[in-house]
């Protein structure tokens, strides 16, 4: 029943695109107003073209040479009348597309910046009590560790000889100085004065508090313990002595940590960090409690970049009176940054204020000190975020993720024409920065523009038959030869890519390309020239990749990757030298990653860019192993490049850039 099933939805697909094309340009009057079905006074067949493969014309129907798909019917007159890039659809054109059109808007997307990480403590709430001076630990009042304690609580009791004799010492010079003689000469009684407050100036340099110094100089006794104090409150997180040791100067007793204000360390990708500022607000939530959310402030963003994992500490100030937030607890945090024009971050509460650069609690209308550390408040524009001054300039263009073809470094969008019913043009744009499902627009559209959000890529092969300006050939590539003379720029691998679904036979048989393509790979990184079995082979695992298997955007989308796969192997087998074969395996890589991200392979696949490939042009590839080896240098530099992502697709992990968060 499946087999049936997949032949007669490969039927339905193919009458479906024929019954399209076949349909484009015709008037809506030759249409039945029951039915919305053409009439049998269609325009003349000129030829039959494949919708993937334009260059096929041929008089009769029948299967495309290249893809094996079912040739299409091009008519006298159909869409002759149109500008370079424009396209006409009938309404049952436009059905059968399932074309949604939107309007371009001006509006401060909200960008959600997810991150994982764990609480700590607060470093500058943590204390360690030490022996200030040597003794004989004899008794601990606090015993084990996890205890609370309050400033001011008796910790330990220490003998000390040198503390008994610095007693005594004081002791006697209080007694000199209240025997001198009322006609003293002066001189003699300021230095006396000197030597008791050096006295007390030695025991308060040893922790003893005013109240102890004052009843040794009351009592006149020296005693032969003296107890430690806790100097503020927190928890006893490690207990460092026992009953009995002998302490020398500076050994540590204990540490206590005041959990009032714990640290949550947060990780951000790079690919996120112009969303993150200073002061932002974070939202996170903990296992310990699902459901609750939790807030604080960014504090600090760590200036260095971890190499291995692509990675910047985030700092968040949290507040933690109640104590329910435990130091090593794992959570889940979000920053929503609403994104003004030019990708910039805007926040209502900072707007117009100066901020605390190392306490962002402290927040003023005014210039000014902080409150806490003295520091000179800054302002808020200074830390990078935007004014809000209220004004629409404010709010950028914006546009769903879906509606840009996006090719290398080209994106089109299909605009529909004024006065044109029907009418669709394709337009270069230029874009700006991902924010969740929407792209910021900087040129090429203008408020209140009519897109196609959905059927874009339809109406781009429909474009394509007719041998106008596409996605894949645009005004600009006109004339342009072979890769290496214009037909590509190195390392122009896909980097925005709509995540499509694929059924896992699909995926299966991507893999085995994947792991064909690694072989190769593998002889070039070792120096190698691949031999004529791993081309075969890697030929073989590209040609039994089954693509009835997709139907709709995602077959128009495979059919993109495949010409870009079949055009680097055929240059392999073209290649005589190192330089032709990695130029023929860098096609073969753009290809195969926008591939693997657009639908998705299992976990160990891992994608690497060298900056320094192709004089400084950069190109990408993927491994099956996450160590460097460069295949585009080999041995001269074969540790040269980045992990970009692994675990590629929509259902990867961890995709570098954070394509999969910022898609919800």
């Amino acid at each position: 029943m499946k087999k049936h099933f997949k032949i007669i939805a490969t039927l339905v697909a193919a009458t479906a695109l024929g019954y399209f094309a076949g349909t484009l340009g015709k008037s809506t009057s030759t249409e039945s107003h029951e039915h919305g079905e053409p009439s049998t006074s269609s325009p003349a067949i000129k030829f039959w073209t494949c919708s993937m493969h334009p260059q096929i014309q041929q008089p009769n129907p029948g299967e495309c040479k290249i893809c094996a798909m079912d040739l299409i019917p091009v008519r006298e007159g159909q869409n002759e009348n149109l500008g370079a890039r424009e396209l006409k659809l009938s309404d049952a054109a436009a059905k059968l597309a399932d074309v949604a059109i939107v309007p371009v808007t001006r509006r401060m997307p909200v960008m959600n910046v997810r991150m994982v990480g764990k609480i700590e403590l607060d470093e500058s709430r943590v204390a360690y009590i030490t022996a200030r001076f040597p003794g004989r630990l004899d008794r601990l009042y606090v015993d084990y560790t996890g205890v609370t304690v309050k400033k001011g609580d008796h910790l330990a009791s220490i003998y000390s000889p040198q503390v008994l004799i610095a007693q005594q010492e004081l002791i006697q010079a209080k007694k000199n100085l209240a025997d001198l003689a009322p006609d003293i000469p002066a001189g003699f009684r300021e230095r006396t004065e000197a030597t008791l407050q050096s006295a007390r100036e030695k025991l308060r340099l040893w922790d003893l508090t005013p109240e102890q110094i004052r009843k040794i100089e009351l009592s006149e006794k020296p005693g032969d313990h003296l107890t430690i104090y806790a100097p503020i409150s927190g928890v006893v997180i490690h207990k460092n002595a026992v009953e009995g040791v002998y302490l020398d100067t500076g050994a540590r007793v204990y540490t206590i940590a005041d959990l009032s204000t714990v640290w949550v360390k947060l990780d951000a990708f790079e690919s996120d960090l112009q969303w993150i500022h200073f002061g932002q607000e974070v939202e996170f939530e903990t296992e310990a409690y699902p459901g609750e959310q939790f807030t604080g402030r960014i504090a600090f963003i760590d200036p260095v970049l971890d190499p291995k994992t692509r990675t910047v500490k985030v700092r968040v100030n949290v507040d933690n009176q109640d104590g329910r937030l435990k130091p090593e607890m794992f959570l889940r945090a979000v920053v929503k940054s609403q994104i003004a024009t030019g990708g910039r971050v805007m926040d209502p509460y900072y707007a117009g204020k100066w901020i605390s650069p190392m306490h962002p609690e402290i927040v003023s209308d005014q210039p000014g000190e902080c409150t806490v550390c003295g520091m000179a408040l800054v302002s808020a524009e200074s830390l990078g975020y935007a004014p809000a001054d209220g004004s629409t300039n404010a709010a950028p263009l914006v546009i769903p993720a879906t509606a840009p073809l996006i090719t290398g470094k080209r994106a089109v969008v299909y605009v529909t024409v004024t006065n044109t019913p029907g009418g669709f043009e394709g337009r270069e744009i230029t874009l700006g920065p991902r924010a969740g499902d929407v792209y910021l627009v900087k040129d090429g559209l203008k408020e209140g523009d009519l897109i196609v959000a959905r059927g874009n890529f339809k109406i781009d092969s429909a474009i394509q038959i007719l041998a106008k300006p596409s996605m894949m050939s645009g005004e600009r590539d006109e004339g342009r030869g072979a890769r290496g003379k214009g037909g590509h720029d190195h390392g122009e691998v896909e980097q925005s890519i709509v995540p499509l679904s694929a059924p896992s036979l699909f995926k299966e048989q991507l893999r085995k390309v994947v792991q064909s393509y690694a072989i190769v790979g593998s002889a070039l990184d070792h120096d190698k020239l691949p031999d004529a079995s791993m081309i075969t082979t890697l030929n073989n695992a590209v040609g039994n990749v089954d693509m009835k298997l997709l139907v709709g955007d995602a077959h128009m989308a495979w059919m993109t990757d495949l010409k870009e796969l079949n055009a680097g192997v055929k240059e392999f087998g073209q290649a005589a030298d190192f330089s032709a074969a990695r130029r023929a395996f860098e096609h073969i890589s753009i290809g195969l990653i926008n591939a693997t991200k657009r639908f998705g392979v299992e976990d160990g696949v891992f994608e690497f860019h060298c900056p320094m490939a192709f004089d400084n042009q950069g190109a990408s590839w993927l491994q099956t192993t996450n160590a460097i080896r460069n295949p585009y240098f080999g041995a001269s530099m074969l540790k040269c490049g980045e992990l970009m992502g692994r675990g590629l697709g929509p259902r990867g992990k961890g995709q570098g850039a954070g394509t999969e968060e910022e898609a919800e």
